[in-house]
């Protein structure tokens, strides 16, 4: 592509859905890109009157009076004229579906994903929830060019952040959100520039057996193994806060762990083996230790702190 001076030379068109997409199509909107279209998922019914319910980007765009797409399937003939006749020279994507070749190859600059991850590492859909789980001490954004294999484009732009050792998914995903907008705007600059550099994934000096992946979350992932190590249980539970929540049983019902301590001691009790004094405190036994539950959520109950839910609730030990 010929360089241009400035971004407002670049039609963009934005793919994405949740709230994490939004800061970054905010921060391409403020930094006065021409969007001149959002492809977002169509509305669905939610709740308990099933009403429809919009996306939040979907929400956004609106408030902006940007033009909107909702397509059922994108490779939908009508769409593909639709989304051609916008005349984009990138497409940017954030939290949004996999694309087929013929929308991620169409414009002329190609197509650029925000991703919560240092790729080649965390490939995959719970980049977030997987780099806490593995007791990660960072992570970063990367903006990378769409291809057919996922997450495997060349890479653009990547910034680190630290990962702080009592902070959850949620936290770092918020911190995420923000970063990936400024390595967004970054990114796009950059092109607009003529300046960008694109960077092979395979000449990043990773053994492919050090890579690790990020799958999305399923419930045996959020079950806990209380034969493991307190840091790994302790990672688990952090990692999947505060969705889908990391969960045990107690008296037979699915109880949800959304923040705990740890505390690594030599011990005799079964694995598993609960632990209260029935005031302040109620802790699991596993391998090497302890977890102390401080923010939990029994079947049938709202989320509560141990303490309130201890005055209401009777631990048979």
């Amino acid at each position: 592509m010929t360089s241009t001076k400035d971004i407002k030379d670049l039609r963009i068109v934005f793919m994405g859905t949740p709230e994490f997409a939004v800061a970054s199509l905010d921060a391409l909107v403020n930094a006065g890109c021409t969007i001149v279209g959002v492809i977002t998922a169509p509305d669905k019914p939610a709740g308990r009157g099933m009403q429809l319910q919009q996306s939040a980007v979907k929400k956004y765009a609106l408030e902006k009076k940007i033009n909107i797409l909702q397509p059922e399937k994108l490779k939908n003939v009508a769409f593909i004229e639709e989304l051609r006749s916008l005349h984009a020279d990138v497409q940017v994507v954030v939290a949004f579906r996999m694309l087929p070749e013929i929308v991620w190859n169409m414009p002329p600059v190609g197509t650029i994903n925000v991703h919560a991850s240092l790729l080649p590492q965390y490939r995959g859909a719970a980049p977030v929830n997987w780099a806490i789980i593995n007791g990660e001490k960072e992570t970063g954004i990367t903006t990378f060019k769409l291809q057919q294999e996922i997450d495997t484009g060349n890479i653009l732009l990547q910034e680190k952040i630290s990962i702080g050792e009592k902070e959850t998914a949620g936290e770092l995903h918020d911190h995420l959100k923000i970063l990936g907008a400024d390595v967004l705007v970054k990114t796009i600059k950059a092109i607009a520039s003529g300046a960008i550099k694109e960077t092979q994934q395979s000449a990043i000096s990773y053994q492919t057996s050090d890579i690790k992946h990020a799958p999305k979350i399923n419930t045996e992932t959020c079950k806990i193994d209380w034969n493991n190590k307190a840091d790994d249980i302790y990672n688990l539970i952090r990692g999947l806060s505060p969705y889908p929540a990391a969960f045990t049983y107690l008296d037979d019902k699915v109880f949800k762990i959304y923040f705990g301590e740890k505390e690594i001691t030599m011990h005799r009790y079964p694995n598993g083996s609960v632990h209260s004094d029935g005031k302040t405190y109620l802790k699991f036994a596993c391998a090497d230790g302890f977890i102390h539950c401080t923010d939990i959520q029994l079947q049938g109950k709202k989320r509560m702190n141990t303490r309130d839910f201890l005055r209401g609730y009777k631990i048979y030990i």
